[in-house]
């Protein structure tokens, strides 16, 4: 990863004037995919994936122009943390967000379905959410969930990777965000409970307990791992779910026991596990999918504390996601899943 002051003055302003470009250039690009578009399997595939990638592009080139306004206007940063700065940031990171859920339901037919405990099961306590993670975007959709429709400011765990986007890179560093990565000099659970404390009665912090991206190989080396630990039962456990990884408990233990006042949000999705490469999201564009979202909530007081209760607690929500996913997702990722041409390493969420 580029250092931060490197990627500000490079790849923000390329991915600008790339925009430029591109729209300049756009109705020569939309005539080619309108003429290729019945030369490829799927409806007017070329012509979707280039709408949505324009899209894309210029959304992310606006938010940098808006990022740059708010920057001036914070006093070139001086005020970044105030809490004014602060909503607009997040009123910023929603309006993206309802845009891209917008145009994937307009082009690319997705449709979002959500059940269990509502936004009033959780209405005045801090949060602590704990997902599943499967299938590319999905922490997009998880974070759009929390501000749109439950009216939240997450403070999120991300891979460093998302970084390359520049406008997630910009905005997200200035909200409550831990990046995380493999450098062992930093201490990532320290920093989790850092992140998770002092929660106040709207924000809600977000985890994934798997640690990556749920692929079939993914699921194997968990298992492998956990015998070779000497974790003889939780690898018998995970071989029995059958659609997540076996949850890790150091992150989830550290930041129970920094908000201990906040109530717990398990959830499980499905219909994107199937999208776990480009060349994937490429074969079932347009999608033609309902992504379902299913909540749990835990009161605090009925959490364990223990690290290796906290183990144990999450083996058997895992086992109830687990049990949810099987009852509730698509034919699609039933096929997808058992081509083996799926069984990758996933893109990056």
């Amino acid at each position: 990863m580029l250092p931060q002051w490197v990627r500000r003055v490079t790849i923000a302003p390329a991915v600008v004037l790339l925009t430029g470009v591109i729209l300049l250039t756009a109705p020569l690009i939309l005539m080619a995919g309108l003429a290729l578009s019945p030369r490829f399997p799927g409806r007017w595939r070329p012509l979707r994936f280039i709408w949505f990638a324009i899209l894309y592009l210029v959304l992310d080139a606006g938010l940098l122009l808006v990022l740059f306004g708010l920057w001036i206007a914070t006093g070139f940063g001086a005020f970044v943390s105030a809490p004014w700065s602060q909503r607009a940031h997040y009123r910023l990171l929603a309006f993206a967000l309802r845009v891209l859920e917008h145009e994937a339901g307009r082009v690319l037919n997705v449709r979002i379905e959500s059940t269990g405990a509502t936004p009033d099961d959780f209405r005045g306590r801090p949060l602590l959410v704990l997902s599943r993670h499967a299938g590319a975007g999905d922490s997009f959709l998880l974070v759009d969930l929390l501000i749109n429709w439950y009216s939240r400011e997450p403070r999120i765990v991300l891979k460093a990777a998302l970084q390359w986007d520049p406008a997630l890179d910009v905005l997200l560093n200035r909200l409550p965000t831990l990046f995380v990565d493999n450098d062992p000099r930093v201490d990532r659970l320290a920093l989790i409970g850092d992140l998770a404390s002092n929660l106040d009665h709207n924000d809600a912090f977000t985890i994934f307990p798997e640690g990556g991206n749920f692929t079939p190989t993914r699921r194997e080396k968990s298992i492998t791992w956990l015998r070779s630990e000497g974790r003889e039962r939780r690898a018998a456990r995970a071989e029995r779910m059958r659609h997540v990884l076996a949850p890790r408990q150091a992150g989830t233990a550290t930041a129970l026991a920094a908000a201990p006042d906040a109530d717990i949000a398990v959830v499980a999705h499905t219909g994107l596990e199937h999208l776990t490469s480009a060349k994937a999201m490429w074969r079932y564009m347009p999608m033609d999918t309902t992504i379902r979202v299913h909540w749990w909530r835990v009161p605090g007081n009925e959490a364990p504390r223990d690290a290796e209760a906290v183990g144990d607690w999450l083996f058997g929500w895992w086992s109830l996601v687990d049990g949810w996913i099987e009852a509730n997702r698509p034919q699609v990722v039933d096929d997808a899943l058992a081509d083996p041409t799926t069984r990758t390493d996933p893109i990056t969420p």
